[in-house]
């Protein structure tokens, strides 16, 4: 039998242990220290609608005083006022150091300037009663000398070697393959320990501060040619926090009964308020029963095109109002609702970052996290703020790790230092607290968290442990209606390398959301605007969408999954004006076996509910199925024949030569298997011992009959497995490499064929449905079982019930 091999001559093995530990190089961080100045009151006598980051200011509801940084690093000016107030710290040329615009009067604004730069610091009140606030203005010196940070693809064949590499604790990014995945490499001690561990890689990008810098010169340079682009907004470069928060208050002002804004319940670690916005007709009665689609950017600091996909969204909708007749009448039927800065201040720390160049450690401008201090944080990493101090861009928790759905398991780090780390308990972070109470409150039909980079639109499962849900046909059609538009791959989260504690996975298992992560694009977190956001938003040359539509059209899918009622639940009947309707379960969610802790499954109480506020007359509500995704059972199908016999994988006569490069050019030998036709063979397993793994190692890697590598086993231990899922029937080629060399402990083989798993369904749970009229005094209360699809008319239940109680209070 020929075949066309089309194996990397790289090697996969790792063998060091985690540590936890950081090692900080060529770098200080100040302890922090406020400029003691008395002008730093601001003080208006009336509010006046206006852009405080224009520019300096003069008039009515505009304050400011100067000062001179003291060091060359951070300035960071806070303010908490009543009313509406917006802050900006300026240059001497009037442009923008830092800014803050948020829907309220608690106000942030983080930069980075240079030593003697002259600055000043404005305050502007929007709206609300005249009065005064304080600025907390601080200055922190950031020393060190640069160290550079690369992007390399490292070859990991099997998912053991994924596993492996996860365990270093490395820089890992979503881009990757079934064979490979994209790692940034912090400085010279990345690098170190991943070539300790046996991995080989090739450098995608050799010096990232050099890219991020030859990228922003890019974007000045399309701002500088371009006033408008094709995006819904026009926008010609990517926003910054203050962007995100004037530009969403912007909306709220044009678009009266169209727009609203939202302000998250809690603050993040640093005290910022997440803001987002609503989107409907009528859109301040916000129990109007329609299905909401949660639209998210930003979990992820340095993944900016996440927030500006998010952003015009918002533009896409407010456009097509009116104008596109299929977009009014999804704007009718949905409640849209955007929040484009999940993470604000990890944020505004990356992008304000882009006027240094100092990486590595300090690399503030590839920073993922939030700015927690973890509990097991080593006292000298616990002092400083989050965009300076000695711990630099590794303190903080990944915010997609934290989800309590599955939390603590595999793909989630320990190590505080960890650019995954999952956080100290499930939920730690107010941020990811946010979403969960939000998602909990609205019964989101669909959802959307984005992310960079690697042309990917991820679904539940995070593990394949976990299996596929029993709506995975219904979840994967969706997501092919997506990719159909943007070209990306269409997969289950596992796929790519195994996760826990992601937004979609605890959204979906646990609030029955449909949720997805769109991996935008194929080259870095933040590449050029013009790519990154133009091009990959409308589907114009590079993006992978190219003349499909783009992500344009693959967010207009899921809009319009969110009006489809196969996708959300139905519950319809009558109640009085003023009364409400509402449906509610309360229930203890499990994580997973919690890695370092013994396998230890963690619970804790999670709730959901939904509300309906009357008219009067005939309702019609939309609610997520009454039955969690994650009691409800798993996919699967009923075997159509038996699986195929096993059989003994014959061994060559002799033993190849030592082949530690794993190269097709030098030694090895193989041996075949033929899938027949004939059986329902789910799963092929090949297994491989030898006497002693102590004096043999063998590597196996097993190819298709077009030469394709389609699994592979090179974990340095025995026994060596390859499960093949769904493997189409031919021929096959074990390729097989003597790793260790110079032995005759020759190896033996077999392979097995297992049935599909059935499919199981298990008892459906019930919503409780609570009927209150005006007074909140509740009158009337049952259980209501309804899927996805279906639609349960519970009549007059209000009064229904009411009668009944009635009744049996008479006696």
């Amino acid at each position: 039998m020929s075949f066309v091999p089309a194996l990397s001559s790289r090697r996969a093995r790792a063998v060091v242990g985690l540590t936890g530990a950081l090692v900080v190089t060529g770098a200080l961080v100040t302890v922090p220290s406020a400029v003691a100045d008395p002008t730093n009151v601001l003080s208006v006598g009336a509010a006046q609608s206006r852009d405080c980051a224009a520019g300096p200011a003069r008039g009515a509801g505009v304050d400011s005083y100067t000062v001179t940084a003291p060091t060359s690093g951070l300035v960071e000016a806070g303010i908490a006022g009543s009313g509406d107030w917006d802050l900006a710290v300026l240059d001497a040329a009037g442009d923008v150091v830092a800014a803050s615009a948020g829907f309220g009067g608690r106000e942030k604004a983080t930069g980075f300037v240079d030593a003697g730069t002259e600055l000043t610091v404005q305050g502007c009140l929007l709206s609300g009663r005249p009065g005064e606030v304080t600025v907390d203005l601080t200055f922190l010196e950031i020393l060190g000398e640069p160290e550079t940070s690369q992007l390399v693809t490292v070859e990991t064949p099997d998912r053991k070697a994924k596993e492996r590499l996860q365990a270093l604790d490395l820089d890992l990014t979503e881009h990757g393959t079934p064979t490979s995945i994209d790692v940034v490499l912090h400085g010279e001690a990345d690098a170190e320990a991943l070539e300790e561990a046996g991995f080989d890689y090739d450098v995608e990008i050799a010096d990232l501060g050099a890219q991020s810098a030859a990228d922003r010169r890019a974007d000045a340079q399309f701002a500088a040619a371009n006033e408008t682009t094709g995006l819904p907004s026009g926008r010609t470069e990517y926003r910054r926090l203050a962007d995100y928060e004037a530009e969403l208050k912007q909306l709220v002002a044009a678009n009266p009964g169209l727009v609203r804004p939202i302000t998250l319940e809690e603050l993040t670690v640093e005290g910022r308020e997440v803001h987002g916005i609503e989107i409907t007709t009528d859109v301040d009665r916000v129990h109007d029963g329609k299905p909401v689609f949660l639209h998210m950017g930003l979990h992820h600091a340095r993944e900016w095109p996440s927030g500006e996909h998010a952003m015009e969204w918002a533009y896409e909708l407010l456009d097509g109002y009116g104008s596109d007749a299929e977009i009014t009448d999804l704007v009718e039927e949905t409640r849209t609702i955007i929040v484009p800065v999940v993470n604000p201040d990890g944020f505004t720390i990356s992008r304000e970052a882009t006027t240094t160049d100092t990486f590595g450690t300090f690399s503030y401008d590839n920073k993922r996290k939030n700015c927690a201090i973890s509990a097991v944080t080593p006292a000298q990493f616990r002092t400083g703020t989050c965009a300076a101090n000695n711990a630099g861009r590794y303190r903080g928790t990944d915010l997609n790790r934290n989800y309590g759905g599955l939390w603590g398991g595999p793909g989630a780090s320990t190590s505080w230092s960890s650019d995954t780390y999952r956080g100290d308990e499930p939920f730690s972070e107010p941020e990811s607290r946010n979403i969960q109470a939000l998602v909990a409150s609205r019964s989101v039909t669909t959802l959307i968290t984005n992310h960079t980079y690697s042309n990917l639109w991820l679904r539940p499962p995070g593990v394949a442990a976990t299996g596929a849900p029993l709506e995975e046909p219904l979840y994967k059609a969706l997501g092919a209606k997506a990719t159909a538009h943007n070209g990306y791959a269409n997969i289950p989260s596992y796929e790519l390398y195994d996760t826990t504690g992601g937004t979609e996975d605890w959204a979906f298992w646990t609030a029955g959301s449909m949720g997805f992560t769109p991996e935008i694009g194929d080259e870095n977190f933040h590449p050029a605007f013009e790519r990154a956001v133009v091009a990959e938003y409308l589907g114009l040359e590079p993006a992978a969408g190219a003349g499909l539509g783009g992500n344009r059209a693959a967010y207009l899918e899921i809009q319009r999954a969110t009006a489809d009622p196969a996708y959300h639940s139905r519950i319809v009947g009558t109640a009085p004006a003023g009364w409400s309707i509402e449906v509610s379960k309360q229930f203890l969610t499990s994580t997973s076996p919690v890695v370092g802790r013994g396998g230890e499954v963690i619970q804790f109480e999670d709730s959901l509910s939904s509300r309906y506020d009357s008219t009067g007359g005939r309702f019609d509500f939309a609610v997520n199925p009454s039955t969690r995704p994650i009691v409800a059972g798993r996919d699967g199908r009923e075997p159509t024949a038996p699986p195929q016999p096993p059989a003994t994988l014959a061994n060559p006569a002799g033993t190849p030569g030592e082949n530690r490069a794993l190269s097709l050019s030098g030694p090895y030998e193989t041996t075949t298997f033929t899938i027949e036709e004939g059986y329902d063979n789910a799963f092929a397993d090949l297994r491989f011992t030898w006497g002693s793994a102590a004096v043999a190692d063998w590597d196996f890697y097993v190819f298709d009959a077009d030469g394709d590598v389609v699994g592979s086993a090179a974990t340095g231990a025995q026994p060596e497995v390859v499960t093949l899922r769904d493997p189409v029937p031919g021929d096959y080629t074990v390729v097989v490499f003597n790793y260790a060399g110079g032995v005759n402990d020759d190896w033996s083989g077999s392979v097995s064929y297992r049935n599909p798993t059935p499919r199981v369904v298990n008892e459906p749970e019930a919503w409780t449905l609570t009927c209150t009229d005006q007074r909140g005094e509740v009158k009337a209360v049952r259980d209501v079982v309804v899927a996805r699809g279906e639609t349960v008319d519970v009549a007059n239940v209000c009064a229904a019930q009411s009668r009944a109680s009635k009744a049996a209070s008479r006696g």
